[in-house]
């Protein structure tokens, strides 16, 4: 694969290393079948930005007034998860592989930067707060949906960080 391809290949050993340090940490600490079970659970709830659509349908169902902020919201959502789809396909980068620690759930593809459960989960968080929802509750599902696709060993804590980035960026200027 070329460096163009994959621009990950060119990323510094040190950053790579810290980065399946940290992935290998997460697959390791606290760790339980039933543990696992749980966040595989949990995990599912923002799978193609599940949880952040049905919040986003809720406000709008529940807000007749605001009908067309919610809506503007939900499809901050939507097109996030669209784009971080788009980027996928141009990125291509694998996820994860650690010998001994396969991953705990199933994943629609088999690529991995930018993570669209961050992505989704911190675009929902920013654009929900800012039609009143309290921040703090968004913010903590998001960050533990985000941390549960490491935890599952199904992306590289630069993905999700790069996801959360993404659905930051997004919700800003959607908003």
């Amino acid at each position: 694969m070329s460096t163009l391809a994959n621009p990950f290949a060119s990323v510094p050993g040190i950053a790579r290393d810290l980065d399946e340090r940290i992935l290998r940490w997460a697959r390791t600490w606290r760790h339980t079948p039933e543990a696992e079970r749980e966040m595989a659970r949990f995990s599912r709830m923002g799978q193609y930005g599940a949880v952040w659509l049905a919040l986003g349908a809720t406000g709008w169902a529940l807000d007749r007034q605001r009908r067309p902020s919610w809506a503007r919201a939900v499809g901050a959502v939507a097109g996030t998860y669209a784009l971080n789809t788009a980027l996928k396909l141009v990125i291509r980068r694998s996820r994860p592989d650690l010998p001994g620690l396969p991953p705990l759930t199933s994943t629609p593809t088999r690529l991995s930067f930018p993570s669209a459960h961050a992505a989704t989960s911190f675009a929902g968080a920013r654009v929900y707060s800012r039609l009143g929802v309290p921040p703090d509750p968004l913010y903590m599902l998001a960050g533990a949906l985000a941390a549960s696709r490491v935890y599952l060993g199904v992306h590289y804590p630069s993905d999700v960080f790069g996801g959360a980035l993404l659905g930051t960026v997004v919700a800003s200027v959607a908003s």
